[in-house]
């Protein structure tokens, strides 16, 4: 064999060994025409690591998936998770006691549940209906996420001031306080509410203003929760920001 002909068997020889390595490393790596519960699965870690990018409803394969998850153990176990780390954090934070130390909470799938509404539309597979989810929140009984309900009275008891910053219009104010108080929170600092001026703003626009007028008047935001990226990012942030599960729907 010359020498050339051998070097190419060498290289084929390389190749060869190469692929088998990756296939070994990821052997069920998953494909969009594969197992739907894995795609899902995946496609859910996308969505909140914003991965995913901006999206409109949830894959069609995905609705099984997506209606046992927030209806399971697994769905009340990651937002469980979630408020954990986020009492953990907050136990760190030395509280001056002058008032001035805020924790911002977003309303819905943050501190309310809306998965009585969204199981009569299609649970994020169906085009969001505005005119049917403002007649669900004047309803005001939206359920309190446990999990949220217990961090917010730990951080009450902590000294935390908490502020509520929801994109829901000003209109809505009334029956998003009826629900509130219907669901288990009380004792709030300030709710934010989206006044006409707001109206067309990006939540991140909108939510870093608002945070913006506490930090000029003085108040030190040392925690953030919601459930959208886009309730979190922005400037100013929060010294620590924690993320809630939500494969429900997207809001930039």
């Amino acid at each position: 064999m010359g020498t050339l002909n051998c070097l190419i068997f060498i290289i084929l020889l390389i190749s060869s060994a190469s692929a088998q390595t990756l296939i070994q490393m990821f052997p069920n790596r998953p494909q969009r025409n594969g197992d739907d519960e894995l795609f899902c699965d995946s496609w859910r870690l996308s969505v909140e690591t914003n991965n995913a990018g901006m999206w409109n409803t949830i894959p069609a394969k995905c609705l099984k998936f997506v209606v046992e998850y927030m209806n399971g153990d697994r769905y009340a176990s990651d937002s469980a998770v979630v408020a954990g780390y986020s009492l953990d954090f907050a136990r760190t934070v030395p509280i001056t006691g002058d008032g001035k130390d805020v924790w911002v909470f977003d309303i819905d799938e943050t501190l309310l549940s809306n998965i009585p509404y969204y199981a009569a539309h299609g649970y994020g597979s169906e085009a969001f209906n505005e005119t049917a989810f403002d007649e669900w929140v004047v309803e005001a009984r939206a359920p309190a996420l446990p999990a949220s309900l217990q961090l917010y009275e730990e951080l009450r008891g902590l000294g935390y001031q908490l502020v509520l910053l929801t994109g829901r219009a000003e209109f809505q104010r009334n029956a998003t306080v009826d629900n509130l108080l219907f669901a288990g929170y009380h004792s709030w600092k300030r709710l934010y509410l989206r006044e006409d001026s707001d109206i067309g703003k990006t939540a991140v626009a909108y939510k870093s203003e608002k945070r913006a007028e506490l930090e000029a008047q003085g108040y030190r935001i040392h925690g953030s929760s919601g459930d959208q990226w886009s309730d979190l990012i922005g400037s100013p942030m929060a010294s620590r920001s924690f993320k809630l599960p939500n494969p429900l729907y997207f809001i930039a």
